[in-house]
């Protein structure tokens, strides 16, 4: 007997939701996607493309888009949540009436919620109460999975059953899904990366060079993990995809939205400018902020990120925030040294964790 046909609903009509419809679509799965925007529908469903976002990617066309989102939801086994951090309750608070506790919720969004400093997962787990939560992270440029240029990008939940359906879904011959069971430290360096990634984009408008930006990336990291930490991540997982892999290709790509906001403020323009000329969301903006007051609170020394909200907003510019960054820095080089016999721990929990259930 054939296997019954999977049906996923992705909700957010932006560049990566679009993306992981039509590669879900691709592996067989019975697609719906939901936006607000109905010429956007309009227009995915009749030329299957999406032409604010991915214009000149070829959607699937068994991609069904629609603004009705209790039709989208309904049979869903797998429901991905692609919508930017700002808006992200609210519409997990319309789409709770539809949603059902054996369904399989994951967020996407690399963000953290302004008044609560809650992650995705923890809105959706708070939200909802189910039991099969997750999150997708790592470094995953929408325009290159739309191009089909070769992708990894990690599934982190507590739950088994999330793990492996959404690599079941979304694994194909250019996109590879690992899982990880620490949720919160991937959803973490998802979050956190950003930040790095618009002083990265400045440090490259101040005409520095790659010595710099290697410096600014190892010592962003260290930054990232010692956060984390703090906040009960597991400091291993920094090490991988949803660490120091995002934080490579944020700091490293005029593709990326945080990064090019940082050029355009290294090139003299105001925050509203540079957000304005970008016509999407940095995440990256809003977690400065935030961040930076939930260090100063948890007393968790946060020098790069601090002296970017200097410059975001408090008007110093760039270039003096540049100069006088590492002069404060603490000289350690790695923090997070383990004992001999809890490196063979981590060893086999990450072998038995990000590797299992893979597929080739």
């Amino acid at each position: 007997m054939a296997e019954q046909q999977i049906k996923v609903a992705v909700l957010g009509g932006g560049s990566f939701g679009t993306a992981l419809s039509s590669i879900a679509a691709d592996n067989g799965a019975a697609v719906r996607q939901w936006m607000r925007d109905a010429a956007l529908v309009e227009q995915i469903n009749r030329e299957h493309r999406n032409g604010r976002y991915l214009p000149d990617y070829a959607i699937n066309p068994a991609v069904q888009a629609s603004t009705d989102m209790q039709a989208v939801l309904e049979g869903a086994e797998l429901v991905l949540i692609a919508i930017p951090s700002k808006a992200f309750r609210q519409v997990v608070q319309t789409a709770k009436q539809w949603l059902r506790p054996e369904q399989i919720l994951v967020s996407t969004t690399k963000g953290i919620e302004s008044d609560s400093f809650m992650l995705m997962s923890q809105v959706l787990e708070q939200e909802t109460g189910f039991a099969h939560i997750g999150v997708i992270a790592g470094p995953n440029l929408a325009s290159e999975i739309a191009d089909k240029q070769l992708t990894a990008t990690v599934v982190a939940s507590a739950d088994a059953q999330t793990r492996t359906r959404v690599q079941q879904v979304l694994s194909c011959g250019y996109f590879r899904v690992y899982a990880s069971s620490d949720r919160h430290g991937v959803e973490l360096g998802g979050a956190l990366k950003n930040i790095y990634a618009i002083a990265a984009g400045m440090a490259a408008a101040l005409g520095m060079g790659e010595n710099t930006r290697s410096m600014l990336m190892t010592r962003a990291l260290a930054e990232m993990s010692r956060f984390a930490v703090a906040q009960g991540a597991n400091p291993m997982t920094f090490l991988g995809l949803s660490g120091v892999g995002d934080l490579i290709v944020t700091c490293s790509s005029s593709l990326s939205r945080n990064y090019r906001v940082g050029y355009a403020m290294g090139e003299g323009r105001t925050l509203e400018e540079a957000v304005d000329a970008l016509g999407q969301v940095a995440e990256g903006v809003n977690t400065v902020r935030l961040v930076c007051a939930k260090a100063a609170e948890i007393g968790v020394y946060m020098p790069l990120a601090e002296g970017l909200e200097r410059v975001l907003f408090q008007g110093v510019p760039a270039k003096q925030m540049a100069v006088g960054l590492m002069t404060g820095e603490q000289s350690s080089d790695v923090e997070f040294v383990l004992p001999r016999s809890e490196v063979k721990k981590a060893h086999q929990r990450s072998a038995g964790s990000e590797h299992k259930g893979e597929r080739p």
